[in-house]
């Protein structure tokens, strides 16, 4: 469907962008040569030859903008993924404005300028897009510029879907009605009308923009049904997956001499992120180490002194693909704590000593496992690595337990952070352990060390005994 409220806003765009460019383009200049923060090396070049540039700049920034997407717009887009276009799009606006100037012998040739010209453009058009959007929203929320849809569909998934709805009120998107073949049947939170087969004749009498099939999969058949009803219309209709912990999932999509593969589950550990990840984990755990040194040496004099046995606690644990390996733990227990065989730690647990307590309950305990870290068995982040006894129990009855296993287990995690940690909802944790592998990057490891942190020196952690 041609969505012409849309229309004003890639207007909008268009001339925000247009703006920002010259802005961006002139600024650099300004920054340059004009500023005096920056020693000249050559003549400064003319004013005149930085405008005379100008047109070819805008021209050339519009058509790598339009390339990339900036002007696709959808109400479900998120301004995550509109800032990878932008900076997708300045960064081929400014090789491209580059490889012109100097392949046409352009005067005006400044490496520094136009360097300079993308970090003020990236700023100026991302600023400019998120004010835009955060008044949208705000006008959304307050039930203008609203879009009507029909869901397809009155189970759990429909359901779950119409919240997301109202949760996410910047996009505008009110359910109006759900779509069942007997509608008489059903209560919902929303009207029920049908069945399937008038579809078409819904759409046009409630003015319906979108059309989401939330059908389980044990209905997938009647999806066929939906897209032989609105085959005549062009509203737009989107399918939500009935994936189980669909949270934990990241879906791709790729085509393959005319066949479409859908990526269910795929960790983002390949290439040049594996060594990344590496490279963080050897700087960060080498560095913790270094820093955290006398507070190491203090906490083993602690132990010797508190009861019998060896500072430090080896266990086999579970790692990358489930190898195992010994991971290091300052020991909190007595020496016989398992005598009795593998057991989990519960709340008030009598193995533990009374120093064991106040280190688990800080999670000084698990420093040691910095070395671990540096060794390469595991990393800063990641799921928290399980004994083999207890991966054997848990793969039998948790579904996708293994799949934690895809990357190298870690001292910290995502379900750690949230509380999920100790002897607490091993569902919950998977879920979160799922989320992370399939939603890493750099950032998202820096943010879970910072709150790890956070916690540990205000005590804001659960399951922590």
């Amino acid at each position: 469907m041609v969505n012409r409220s849309s229309q004003p806003l890639k207007v909008w765009f268009l001339v925000g962008d247009v703006l920002a460019v010259v802005g961006a383009w002139l600024g650099a200049y300004w920054l340059r040569f004009e500023s005096g923060l920056l020693e000249l090396y050559h003549d400064q070049p003319n004013f005149d030859l930085c405008l005379g540039n100008l047109p070819l700049v805008v021209f050339l920034g519009l058509v790598c903008f339009r390339y990339v997407g900036l002007y696709d717009i959808h109400r479900m887009t998120r301004f995550r993924e509109e800032g990878f276009a932008v900076g997708k799009g300045v960064a081929l606006c400014t090789l491209l404005v580059a490889a012109m100037t100097f392949a046409l012998r352009y005067q005006y040739e400044s490496r520094i300028a136009f360097a300079m010209f993308a970090g003020l453009s990236f700023g100026l058009l991302l600023s400019m897009r998120r004010a835009t959007w955060i008044a949208v929203g705000r006008l959304r929320a307050g039930g203008y510029n609203q879009s009507h849809a029909l869901i397809v569909g009155t189970g759990r998934l429909a359901r779950r879907t119409a919240r997301s709805f109202r949760l996410s009120s910047w996009m505008g998107i009110q359910t109006v009605a759900y779509v069942e073949d007997d509608p008489g049947k059903v209560q919902c939170d929303r009207p029920v009308v049908g069945p399937i087969a008038d579809l078409p004749q819904l759409i046009e009498q409630l003015h319906i923009e979108h059309v989401f099939i939330a059908l389980p999969m044990n209905r997938y058949a009647d999806a066929r049904r939906v897209f032989d009803a609105l085959s005549q219309t062009v509203v737009d209709v989107r399918l939500v997956a009935d994936v189980p912990a669909l949270s934990a999932l990241t879906l791709t999509a790729s085509t393959v001499q005319g066949m479409t593969f859908l990526g269910l589950r795929e960790s983002p550990y390949h290439g040049l992120n594996v060594v990344v990840k590496r490279a963080m984990d050897i700087v960060l755990a080498a560095l913790a180490l270094l820093i955290l040194a006398p507070v190491l040496a203090v906490v083993a004099l602690l132990i010797r002194r508190n009861s019998p046995g060896p500072i430090f606690y080896r266990q086999e644990r579970c790692s990358l693909n489930g190898t195992g390996f010994q991971m290091l733990k300052f020991r909190s227990m007595g020496t016989d704590a398992e005598w009795a065989g593998p057991k989990m730690t519960a709340e008030n647990d009598p193995r533990v000593t009374r120093l064991g307590r106040f280190l688990r309950t800080t999670n000084l305990d698990e420093l040691p496992q910095l070395w671990n870290v540096v060794r390469g068995d595991m990393s800063l982040v990641g799921p928290r690595p399980e004994r083999p006894v207890f991966v054997r129990k848990f793969s039998k009855t948790i579904p996708n337990y293994m799949a934690r296993h895809a990357v190298k287990c870690g001292i910290t995690g995502w379900a750690q952070v949230n509380g999920w940690r100790g002897n607490s909802s091993l569902r919950k944790r998977i879920q979160y352990d799922l989320y992370y592998i399939t939603h890493w990057n750099p950032m998202f490891d820096l943010r879970i060390l910072f709150l790890t942190i956070w916690r540990m020196l205000f005590g804001l952690q659960k399951h922590a005994y």
